[in-house]
């Protein structure tokens, strides 16, 4: 078996998830073989530090032996079961810890399969709340521009990136956006914090204006991951949340990305100190292993759908696979990591590394902007420093820094321009180090001519 051979295969028969498959005559398609803590192996023995965490996900190194445990014993005592009528121990378990460890408010658990289904599922319960509660003109939805919340038509209507979601506009519905308080927009002199004040004004006169037609706003804490890593301050939700309650407005966080310490704390939320009416969990709630998600929200919304079935009240929305046991035995040895490691803590030092070990590119020609929140850092290539006028998309020049990074023993995808770490928490200074210097380099390879 070797990379060729397999790659060969793959071609013939399958179909690559965001990708344009010819790109793939000319760029290779990496087979892998193995995983073990940061690094992922392809059949010819080549590693390469999985810098993005497998797609955001992989939060304590592949192959991690805590984890695995915990899925051998789950399968030999109940690898699945049913839970509309049903429950089981992982289920519940998991529920009570994430009650725990979330805001304080969200005390119900909806289980779901995936981050876009964890959307659909809050859209669907935000509407029939209002209808049950007999506001049925509360049907529209509030988003921040360049936002992005997933694939399904729902949470795609909620996204803001043109490149996901123009080719779909006909078959979405019309929603509210509001301009993003990303900080790369700032002008010169300006904080973060004065920017998202200032942002925030527009996002006012939306639900000053149609909150009797609006049944939430639905945002990402800090990070807008898929709209090119941009990072805001977290004012922004801190105000958010009081002109949610003042409007009578729900607010979704979708912290499916950036929960689970990406940031810097366990949720984002916390840095703006605040309760959403749902919160939606993904990606790093099963340390990359399974599919899993769950939208929590609180004794209000629940007690919304609470009535005689005759009523027709019930949430009557389900997955095969919703809260499947193996996977919330994953998700609780996850939470039983970051308990029992301290990880949050010792993730300080690592991000102050990542901040470091790049510095340095904030004089670079062709580097218009270096942002981090947490475990989370991007770099943003330009073409013009002075005014951050883009490089034209064609040219990808993201593209010619990954395709340096696997030269290098390193995976370093990017989005667009944006070269970006969000490694697994397991990796060392030293990698992060050798990271910077691979990014380095392949960012003056990509903006030489």
């Amino acid at each position: 078996m070797n990379n060729a051979d397999l790659v060969r295969r793959d071609l013939n028969a399958v179909w690559h998830p965001c990708t344009q498959m010819k790109d793939h005559e000319t760029l290779p398609l990496i087979p892998f073989k193995r995983g073990k803590g940061v690094w992922l192996e392809d059949f010819e023995n080549n590693q390469y530090i999985d810098a993005v965490s497998s797609w955001w996900v992989n939060l304590f190194g592949h192959a991690n032996p805590r984890i695995n445990a915990a899925i051998r014993e789950q399968t030999e005592t109940l690898e699945h079961a049913m839970l509309a009528g049903f429950t089981h121990e992982p289920v519940i378990n998991l529920s009570e810890r994430l009650i725990e460890v979330t805001p304080d408010g969200l005390n119900k658990c909806f289980y779901a399969d995936n981050g876009s289904s964890a959307i659909e599922a809050a859209l669907k319960m935000s509407y029939h709340y209002w209808k049950n509660h007999g506001k049925p003109g509360k049907k529209n939805f509030v988003n921040l521009g360049n936002s992005y919340h997933g694939e399904t038509l729902g949470a795609l209507a909620l996204g803001d990136v043109g490149l996901y979601k123009a080719t779909y506009q006909p078959l979405l519905m019309e929603v509210f956006t509001a301009p993003s308080p990303d900080a790369f927009n700032r002008e010169e002199g300006e904080s973060w914090e004065d920017y998202a004040i200032r942002q925030f004004e527009h996002m006012e006169r939306i639900l000053a204006e149609h909150h009797d037609e609006i049944c939430a706003v639905v945002v990402e804490p800090l990070v807008q991951c898929a709209g090119n890593m941009r990072m805001h301050h977290a004012i922004f939700h801190t105000m958010l949340r009081k002109a949610c309650d003042k409007y009578d407005v729900h607010l979704i966080a979708d912290e499916i990305a950036v929960g689970f310490g990406r940031t810097g704390t366990l949720f984002a939320c916390e840095q703006s100190g605040i309760s959403p009416d749902f919160m939606c969990l993904s990606k790093g709630l099963t340390a990359g292993y399974l599919p899993l998600s769950i939208v929590m929200t609180t004794n209000d919304v629940y007690d919304a759908f609470y009535d005689d079935y005759e009523t027709l009240k019930a949430f009557l929305h389900s997955h095969s696979y919703t809260g499947n046991p193996i996977g919330c035995a994953v998700a609780l040895s996850t939470l039983d990591i970051f308990r029992d490691d301290n990880v949050i803590e010792r993730n300080k030092a690592l991000a102050q590394c990542m901040g470091d070990s790049v510095a340095h590119l904030a004089d670079h020609p062709h580097v218009g902007d270096i942002r981090q929140h947490g475990m989370t850092l991007a770099i943003e290539l330009v073409k013009d420093k002075a005014t951050k006028t883009p490089f034209p998309f064609q040219e990808r020049r993201g593209i010619r820094v990954y395709q340096h990074s696997i030269t290098r023993e390193a995976l370093l995808r990017p989005l667009g321009n944006v070269i970006y770490f969000m490694p697994p928490y397991v990796i060392t200074e030293s990698q992060i180090q050798h990271l910077a210097q691979v990014a380095t380099e392949g960012i003056d390879k990509a903006t030489r001519d």
